[in-house]
This record gives C-alpha cells, sequence and structure tokens, in this order.
C-alpha cells in the first residue's frame, strides 16, 4: 500500500485497496480489505462482497465512510444463480462467444439483468456491479486498523500475545518512538504491530518512505525505530511478510526467517542492529541467550542497558530460563504473571414497567408495585369466579331468566382493572419514548467467564559493558566535578542559606559588594 500505514495514523473515512475491520459482535470482528471492484471475480452482482453470519456487506457500502459507523447489511444473492465463475460450469449457464443471464431472488432485482461475454476459457469475467438493496435485519460497525483491534481479529496461526500481556511487556521494556527490538517467535504477528506502533518516529530514509510524498513529515532520523522479527517457521514468515507489505508497515518491520538458537540474531546484509529491547516467543528462550552478550558480533546495543521479556506458558520453561539468564550475567531478573478480565457496565433496570421487554427483570421494584401487583391478581382472580358463578346460575335457571354479570365482574376485579395483554401492548408502545439508557442503576460486575493463565513473562536486564577505563573516566568526572557555588573538587549540594553565607565572607564586610552577590544569588535562583 502506499502512504503512512493506517496502524500508525488512520485517514477519516474508509478507502479502498486498505485494511479495515467489522466489528460484528463484541467477540466477532472480521478484517477485510476493501475493493471496489470484484478482485477475486466471484460474480456477486453487487461486486465484491463480504459475507457474514449477520448480514452481507458489498464493499461498496463501506468504501468512503466515516471510522466507526454503523453499516446496515445488503440484500445480496449468495446462491449460485447470484454469481459468476471464471469458468464455464460455474454460475449460469453461458455458452461460448455468448451470453448468459442471471437474476437474483429478490423482487426488487426483477428487472436487472447483467451481461457475462466469454472468449475463452482463461478471459476473467468483467461486468459492472449494480447497487445494493438495505435488507431489513443485520449491521455492523467499520473500525481503523489498530494493533488491538487487529490482535482480535487477526488469523491465529499460533498463540496469540493478547493485548493486556504486549501492552505490559512494551512498557517494562522501555519501549518509545526510535527504539530498536528484537522478536523471536514472530507466530501471528499480534506483538509485531504493537511493537512497530510503539517504535515507529518515521520510515527509514532509504525506503522510499513507502510512497510518502513530503518527506519533512514521516522521514526517519538516523534513530528511526525498527523492528526485527525472526521466525523458524517458513510458511508463517510468508504469510506475516505479506501481511506487514499490505499493512503499509515494511521498512519499519523486517521479517527474516531463521532458526534463532543456531544462527543468532546478525544479519549478513545490515549493519549491527544494537537493540535496547528483547522479546523472546520460544518454547526453549534458554537457547538464544548465547547471541545475546556483550561481544563484539553482539546484535545489542554496547551504549545502554537492554532489557529483555521471555513468554513461556510452563513453570518449567521459566526455571531454566532464570538459571541461563543468571549465568550469562542479566540482572533485575523477575517473573509477572498477568490474569486479566473485563469489566462489565450496564444499567439494571427493574420493575413492572420492563414487562415483557428483553435483557430485563420484570419484578416489582418497589413494595408499592408488589401490593399493586398482588391486588390486580387477587382481583383478577375474584373477577374470574364471579363469572364462573354467573355462568353456572344462568345454566341453572335457563334463558329466559339469565342473569348480566359483566358489570359486577368489573367491580369485583377492582377500580382501573387491565388484562394483560393490554398492560404489554402499553408497554411496547411507551417503550420509544423512554430514554432506557438513562432509566435504572449503573452496575459494575466482573465478565462470568475469566481468562486466567495466558503465560509467565521473565524479565531481566542486561547492564552495558563497563571496563577499568570506563571506570578510569567516570572517576576524573567526578573529581573534576564543580559545585554549586564555583569551587572545584566538590560535587556535594550547597543549600541557599550556605550560598548567601559564602557570599558575605568573601564579601568581607563591604556592603557593595555583599549586596551584589545577594542580586547575583537571587537572579541565579530565580
Amino acid at each position: 500500500m502506499s502512504g503512512i500505514s493506517p496502524f500508525f495514523q488512520a485517514s477519516a473515512v474508509a478507502s479502498s485497496d486498505s485494511l479495515a475491520i467489522l466489528h460484528l459482535k463484541r467477540d466477532l470482528l472480521t478484517p477485510v480489505i476493501l475493493r471496489t471492484h470484484d478482485d477475486e471475480n466471484i460474480g456477486y452482482a453487487e461486486g465484491k462482497v463480504t459475507t457474514t453470519r449477520y448480514g452481507n456487506y458489498p464493499h461498496s457500502t463501506l468504501i468512503g465512510q466515516p471510522w466507526g459507523s454503523q453499516i446496515k447489511a445488503s440484500k445480496v444473492d449468495t446462491g449460485t444463480r447470484g454469481r459468476v465463475g471464471l469458468h464455464a460450469g460455474r454460475g449460469a449457464k453461458r455458452k461460448r462467444g455468448g451470453s448468459s443471464t442471471s437474476h437474483g431472488d429478490d423482487p426488487a432485482n426483477a428487472g436487472e439483468h447483467y451481461e457475462v461475454q466469454v472468449l475463452d476459457d482463461e478471459t476473467p469475467v468483467v461486468r459492472e456491479a449494480s447497487a445494493p438493496i438495505p435488507a431489513e435485519t443485520g449491521f455492523c460497525h467499520i473500525l481503523p486498523p489498530t494493533p488491538e483491534v487487529w490482535t482480535a481479529s487477526l488469523p491465529h496461526r499460533t498463540q496469540v500475545v493478547y493485548t493486556p500481556d504486549y501492552s505490559y511487556i512494551l512498557q517494562r521494556l522501555r519501549v518509545r518512538p526510535g527504539t530498536k527490538v528484537i522478536e523471536a517467535g514472530a507466530g501471528s504477528g499480534s506483538f509485531t504491530h504493537a511493537a512497530a506502533r510503539a517504535v515507529f518516529n518515521g520510515y527509514p530514509r532509504d525506503n522510499s518512505l513507502n510512497g510518502v510524498a513530503n518527506q519533512d513529515d514521516y522521514g526517519g532520523a538516523p534513530g528511526t525505530g525498527k523492528v526485527w522479527s525472526f521466525e523458524f517457521h517458513e510458511p508463517r514468515v510468508q504469510t506475516l511478510q505479506g501481511e506487514i507489505r499490505d499493512h503499509g508497515l515494511d521498512g519499519v518491520v523486517v521479517v527474516t526467517y531463521r532458526d534463532v538458537y543456531e544462527d543468532g540474531f546478525a544479519l549478513a546484509n545490515e549493519p549491527s542492529i544494537e537493540a535496547s529491547a528483547v522479546f523472546l516467543d520460544l518454547p526453549a528462550p534458554w537457547m538464544a541467550f548465547k547471541h545475546l552478550t556483550r561481544d563484539p558480533s553482539s546484535p545489542l546495543n554496547p551504549s545502554t542497558s537492554v532489557h529483555l521479556c521471555t513468554f513461556s506458558p510452563c513453570i518449567e520453561q521459566v526455571q531454566r530460563t532464570v538459571s541461563a539468564l543468571r549465568s550469562f550475567g542479566w540482572l533485575d531478573i523477575e517473573m509477572v504473571e498477568l490474569s486479566a478480565h473485563r469489566i462489565e457496565s450496564r444499567r439494571e433496570r427493574v420493575g413492572l414497567q420492563e414487562e415483557g421487554l428483553r435483557g430485563v427483570n420484570a419484578t416489582p421494584a418497589t413494595v408499592d408495585e408488589a401490593v399493586g401487583r398482588l391486588r390486580e391478581v387477587e382481583g383478577r382472580d375474584r373477577s374470574y369466579h364471579h363469572g364462573m358463578t354467573v355462568k353456572a346460575l344462568n345454566d341453572t335457571l335457563g334463558p329466559a331468566a339469565s342473569v348480566d354479570g359483566s358489570e359486577d365482574g368489573k367491580r369485583q376485579g377492582g377500580e382501573g382493572y387491565v388484562s394483560k395483554q393490554q398492560r404489554l401492548q402499553n408497554i411496547k408502545e411507551a417503550q420509544p419514548n423512554r430514554k432506557v439508557y438513562k432509566e435504572g442503576r449503573l452496575m459494575h460486575r466482573s465478565e462470568p467467564e475469566l481468562k486466567l493463565h495466558t503465560s509467565y513473562l521473565v524479565f531481566a536486564v542486561l547492564p552495558r559493558a563497563w571496563t577499568e577505563e570506563d571506570e578510569r573516566r567516570a572517576q576524573e568526572g567526578v573529581q573534576k566535578g564543580l559545585s554549586a557555588d564555583g569551587v572545584e573538587g566538590s560535587v556535594k549540594p550547597v543549600s541557599k542559606r550556605q550560598k548567601k553565607r559564602a557570599a558575605k565572607e568573601r564579601a568581607a564586610g563591604d556592603k557593595d559588594a555583599e549586596l551584589e552577590m545577594k542580586w547575583q544569588l537571587e537572579d541565579k535562583d530565580g
């Protein structure tokens, strides 16, 4: 794709040939590449269509919509009569050199038709897309791509590092714009996308700016952040490289096919990586520690401390990892386990005015409502028994002396008696005029199913190499330090009172010199 990646800076609206996320429900998101034409040539009359269990969405209804918009589903004939394939035998029947006509099942399309011309078996079918027709039910929300929604929607090729984990990992590794990061075990690319956003401060100068026209805005400086990602499974590498290219992350992320246990992290065709953060999502991370040392050929930054994190599901892996880290000189070793769960917020509406509505608790909210409902039930019982008594009396006396007990029945039922059917009808009619989002108590509770253990995170720090020459220079710097009053050889902090006392002593009773020194101190402190 051209231009800056939508993972770094999304446009105001969804555009063609870009990634978009269809939010169908809380835990169901679908990534799609928006197309103005049917690139797969499936043959829908509406052009390119994404089919879901919650409806069909032609891309023509998605392109140009602001992010976050609610998109209604469309009526699309998903049967063979609604599609025309690349070759004869798929879709509508046709003849060589001729044309075929196909109609959808929708009566609104009864007068429309499209033609498919076939020159030979390899010629793709070209036809003009018809306008989509909104469906009665079904909708989705169109969202811009971010590492969070990409993690929730990506195709799982391996175990995924979820948002609670990688957000904490990036914070502990001190990853910020301009940081160089090594990732081993790319897998599905969840952490890769999050790390790319965290380190991004411009595209490299030699990357043709990824098609970005304004070099001053997006051109990277020599300290441009970068992610070097390594994966030993070649099909996963090829898939991830295609995703990185489609998402506009090439130049910021470099995906390499390699077994880091044996071959390490150094790249022959690139200068030293000089990474200051390392993330290892490997079955045996301790086998890669031999390549993460302070040797001259090391991929680590020699002038700063390096922060490392390993991602291991078993405690036995953690034990071996910690032992290996100690033997290789890593310090501040710590293991962390995250247990993330969501807090669900909703309004709890209780009361008899909610009877017949979905998702509410239709029980009495107050004592008055409960007493009123009991009187209504007792009145209904009295009315029923009174009616049965009148009916039995009429059967005994015969038609000539029949008794009309309708008015007595109403009195027995109580004043203002309303049948249940009428009451439910009144509630449904009043619902559109109610502001239900303001009604009820605001409740917060944990989700019923907690996602407990994912993996153990082991953090460690490798300090910079410190030689005798570095120690000598540091000692010389301390000895040559200046005190706050300008005297060499002392770095002890001096208070304001001590400064004034020293100024008086240097003035030696000279009032003018003392005032001048006082003004100088006040200007310096101010």
